[in-house]
């Protein structure tokens, strides 16, 4: 895959093409594809990216080179030119220019690790954006442990890869140029001394480099075993309540018991694994200085110089042998993770690509109803009983709908529903006679939730924010409207700064109100926006939405909005009615419930008394409708009461007084949704 950014944010995304068709007799067998070969792929395109970070970190390694030459050069001249050959004052020229060598590449570290940072956090930073790519992807397709895989990957694996790679470049940085230094030197010095040293050299590094592949293997279980945990606890963390109500206690103890023993054995298993480095590491690093004192009276009788043989000694113990031993220890130990771990990421979806310019689309039908719900089905999960279940619904322009029912009814997700927030599982949406699309929402429909947003800013920024032209003069007939003159009055004017901490929560819905009432869009839904205010305020808010040209349907919080609007759709998990609110009367049990009202299931039925007030209401089925100030939140109440006389036959309507068929089962009761007194029976 390709970077989002051209290439430059740590880590290309090379995948190999993959080949289809028949292999044909004697073609070469394609080799096995490794882990050290994906990361190698990606790592090719990452450095020439950064060929100028190389090269710089590479020029101030020069000086470990020199000064690695000179420390065993300056020895050897110090003693046959100096020492041993009686002038004491070369000899200590010498040592002086091999001790102030030392000084340079002391200056040079902090050139060194100027540079490392320009090879480091450009991988961190991409393997990070892999990371969110995949749980982003992911969360679109709905897998399964992405989300746990994807935070071990940002949280741990990455810190492991950064770390992991600034060691490995600084050790092998400095392997690189000490042994450079080194062999330049026995050079120097005589050529018969590679003789001695090389081989066991050379055998060290074939059996180091032959328990890589099982020691990256054991690494990759242990990082296996380590995501199956993490995401065994993720789930754990979410699921205590269930485990504790269905009593799989012991059950997941065993679970958790089973991840945590094969997580321990791959950390054995890699330790074992680790343990053979050892012999490896003394053939590298113990073998040559033996080797070349066993060798010296050989070397010295065909013309090595004592100064030489001390020379190579230092360059054998205090240099070359050090470098080998911090290699093979990266290249066992950090080295092995790191090429796991950059594996893990080579499968990393690519970022998200940027949408498509939008297609032409038809102008919206004349005549066509601004909202419709066709047969919509909607459930929170697969196998989830529908909280809407084929749903047909139509608003017109200008028409006023109201929405009520008990809490957990399926109202905020019917609303979310009509204004695109959430897709049905099921049916169809059609705006304006059109499918719903992502690029309309902004100039159809604005929704308000029960929890306004107000920033900081100015008042006018606030209320201007869905229409930004908005002049004065609107703005002052909104706010005469809507009810904002005491919001706007205490502020003291449009400029004045908006801290939404000190607003309340009925004046933040006064903002948001406002807001709404600008835009003007063609559907204005209120999912309980005018919750926290009082019912008179209420009344005015919702009038003055219901009086612009578009569609109006309002989550109703307390009755009286319903009796405001032109049709109103009671919701009841599977019963479904829509119709004025004279035919719910008769129509709806739960709405003359809601209304405070008592239905006797027969005329003189024995045992059963009237509502307050209703004496006189002699005839079965009359209704006597309280005053709004009474029926305040009393569609919290029918939650308690329960609807009498309701059959399992749920019906709808797609107009008015038309009735059609639903579903509609209970939800989690919804947030913001008061409880009050039921009307007690005389």
């Amino acid at each position: 895959m390709k970077e989002h950014d051209g290439g430059d944010d740590g880590v290309n995304d090379a995948v190999p093409p993959t080949g289809g068709g028949t292999a044909h007799a004697g073609a070469p067998r394609p080799r096995r594809d490794t882990a050290l070969r994906r990361v190698s792929r990606e790592a090719r395109p990452f450095l020439r990216a950064r060929t100028g970070a190389v090269l710089r970190l590479a020029g101030w390694s020069l000086l470990e080179f020199a000064q690695t030459f000179l420390s065993g050069y300056g020895v050897a001249r110090a003693l046959d030119d100096g020492f041993l050959a009686g002038r004491p004052a070369a000899g200590l020229l010498w040592l002086a220019v091999a001790a102030v060598a030392v000084l340079p590449s002391v200056l040079a570290a902090r050139g060194v690790f100027g540079r490392l940072a320009d090879l480091v956090e450009p991988l961190r930073d991409g393997l990070v954006r892999r990371a969110v790519s995949r749980a982003l992807s992911g969360a679109l397709g709905r897998s399964g442990d992405v989300s746990t895989r994807s935070l071990s990957q940002v949280t741990h694996q990455s810190e492991i890869a950064r770390d992991g790679w600034a060691g490995l470049v600084l050790t092998l940085r400095s392997f690189a140029f000490t042994a450079a230094g080194a062999v330049t030197g026995l050079l120097a010095l005589s050529p018969a001394l590679l003789l001695i040293v090389l081989p066991p050299l050379v055998v060290g590094s074939a059996l180091f480099l032959a328990t890589l592949p099982p020691m990256a293997a054991r690494q990759r279980a242990y990082l296996a075993a380590d995501e199956a945990y993490a995401a065994h606890a993720g789930e754990l963390a979410a699921s205590v309540r269930d485990i504790a109500a269905a009593g799989a206690a012991e059950r997941t103890v065993e679970e958790s018991g089973s991840l945590a023993a094969a997580q321990l054995a791959a950390s054995r298993s890699l330790a074992r694994w680790s343990a053979v480095r050892v012999l490896a590491l003394a053939v590298c690093g113990r073998f040559p200085p033996l080797l070349l004192l066993l060798g010296a009276p050989w070397l010295l009788r065909n013309g090595l110089t004592p100064g030489a043989l001390v020379g190579a000694l230092t360059y054998l113990t205090q240099a070359l042998a050090p470098a080998v031993q911090a290699l093979m220890t990266m290249l066992g130990t950090a080295g092995g993770r790191l090429v796991v771990v950059l594996d893990r990421f080579t499968d990393a979806p690519p970022p998200p690509a940027d949408d498509p310019p939008p297609a032409a689309v038809p102008p919206p039908s004349r005549g066509a109803p601004v909202v419709e719900l066709h047969e919509a089905t909607f459930a929170y999960g697969p196998r989830a009983h529908p909280v809407l279940d084929r749903l047909s619904l139509t608003v017109g322009e200008g028409e006023h709908l109201a929405v009520v029912g008990p809490s957990g009814s399926g109202k905020s997700t019917l609303a979310a529903v009509l204004a695109g927030v959430e897709r049905p599982t099921g049916g169809a949406v059609r705006w304006r006679g059109r499918p719903v699309c992502e690029a309309d929402a902004t100039s159809v429909r604005v929704l308000l939730p029960q929890h306004a947003y107000v920033f900081s800013g100015t008042l006018r920024d606030n209320l201007r924010y869905l229409r930004p032209d908005a002049g004065d003069r609107e703005i002052a007939a909104m706010a005469d409207a809507i009810g904002l003159e005491a919001l706007l009055s205490r502020l003291g004017s449009l400029d004045a700064e908006v801290e939404p901490g000190r607003l309340s929560q009925g004046e933040r819905q006064l903002v948001a109100l406002g807001r709404a009432y600008l835009a003007a869009p063609p559907l204005l839904i209120l999912d309980e926006a005018t919750s926290r205010l009082d019912p008179a305020a209420e009344a005015r808010a919702e009038l003055a939405c219901a009086a612009l040209p578009g569609a109006l349907v309002v989550v109703a919080h307390r009755l009286s909005s319903a009796r405001r609007a032109g049709r109103t759709l009671v919701m009841d998990g599977p019963r479904t009615r829509c119709g004025t609110p004279g035919e719910l009367l008769l129509s709806s049990p739960l709405y003359r419930d809601l209304a405070g009202l008592w239905e006797p299931e027969e005329a003189d039925a024995p045992g059963r008394d009237s509502l307050p007030g209703a004496e006189g209401a002699g005839t079965p089925g009359e209704a006597l409708v309280p005053d709004a100030e009474d029926a305040e939140d009393a569609v919290a109440v029918a939650g308690r009461r329960g609807t009498a006389g309701t059959g399992q036959d749920a019906s709808a309507t797609a107009g008015r007084g038309t009735p059609g068929e639903t579903v509609a089962p209970d939800e989690e009761r919804e947030p913001g949704v008061r409880s009050s007194r039921p009307p007690s029976p005389v």
